[in-house]
């Protein structure tokens, strides 16, 4: 009765919001699978629902699995192939190598959809869908998801290492990434409010502690409350690499606007998520999410919308993978 209750409130919610949501999606439409796949929505709910419940990290999980498959050569779904004697793919990039989580709840998700609706509905799609739950089961927006994409045949790690941003390059080199895919600037600053949920390991934020750009010192735009957090968290020892922070320690697992309410106090913890203060474009984008909550959240589902078109496969082009981790022979 309970779960009763909780897709009904998906489903209201979801109708507002296509009343009043515009179209970017080109080939791709909410309702593609309305025949071929009638419960393909109920079995993605339900399964990032499971997966939630028992983990709550796997919401941010899934929603970078989708930004890594995206920002790669577009949706298509090359994250999830595993590699091959004849490829080395994305998983296991430098970038994403014990990193990504959340394959094993698209596995389990695709082995569903296939005893229903066999050969029909892209991991691409699956993925893309799962992000939009754990997004809105973390407090978050809900936005119509645009469907219709295939999957691709290839991968490459070469891919993942160039174009995923990095937390630790310039902004102006992540704005370049996103508008190499067709996105813009208000995209870079609204995706990055995605950081309002999940962990980071030490790594990708250490020499903001004791050795910024090679001063020796900690980047001085870091609040000293959370430097000494931090600095406990991961010490200046290789062993440490591997723990874990939350982007957000305000509200972890919440998906909600601390985010910016962080940078605005230089609680930032990445590089790149504090670097959006030190630009005025970004910084004035930063600021107007921090007084409007309502207006993050609307403009973060419309930015996933249109990173879910980013090189998308429809048509004949590309397949319907059986297994997410293999290509069709």
């Amino acid at each position: 009765m309970a779960f009763k209750h909780f897709s009904s409130h998906f489903r209201a919610h979801f109708f507002l919001i296509l009343a009043f949501f515009p179209s970017v999606y080109g080939q791709l439409y909410p309702d593609f699978y309305a025949r071929s796949c009638p419960r393909l929505p109920m079995i993605v709910r339900y399964n990032v629902w499971a997966a939630f419940r028992s983990d709550t990290r796997i919401a941010a999980s899934l929603l970078r699995l989708h930004f890594h498959d995206c920002i790669v050569d577009g949706c298509e779904g090359s994250v999830l192939l595993d590699d091959t004697n004849d490829m080395k793919g994305e998983k296991n990039a430098p970038p994403n190598k014990n990193s990504l989580r959340g394959f094993d709840v698209i596995d389990d998700i695709k082995a569903d959809v296939e005893r229903f609706c066999p050969f029909t509905v892209s991991c691409t799609d699956i993925l893309t869908l799962a992000a939009r739950e754990a997004v809105y089961l973390s407090g978050g927006p809900y936005w119509p998801v645009g469907l219709g994409r295939r999957d691709g045949t290839k991968a490459s790690e070469n891919s993942a290492n160039e174009q995923i941003p990095s937390p630790i390059k310039p902004l102006d080199n992540i704005i370049a990434k996103f508008t190499s895919k067709g996105l813009d600037l208000k995209d870079v600053v609204v995706l990055s409010g995605g950081h309002t949920i999940g962990y980071a390991q030490c790594f990708t934020f250490k020499r903001r502690l004791f050795d910024f750009n090679g001063s020796g010192k900690p980047d001085p735009t870091l609040d000293n409350s959370l430097l000494t957090s931090l600095r406990g968290t991961c010490p200046n020892k290789d062993d440490s690499n591997t723990k874990l922070a939350p982007l957000d320690s305000a509200s972890t697992y919440t998906f909600d606007s601390a985010y910016y309410s962080n940078l605005v106090n230089n609680e930032g913890l990445l590089e790149s998520d504090q670097a959006l203060m030190s630009d005025p474009r970004t910084a004035a984008l930063v600021n107007s999410y921090y007084a409007d909550p309502k207006l993050f959240y609307k403009d973060f589902g419309a930015s996933m919308a249109r990173l879910g078109s980013v090189g998308v496969l429809t048509g004949q082009s590309g397949q319907i993978r059986k297994k997410c981790g293999t290509v069709n022979y």
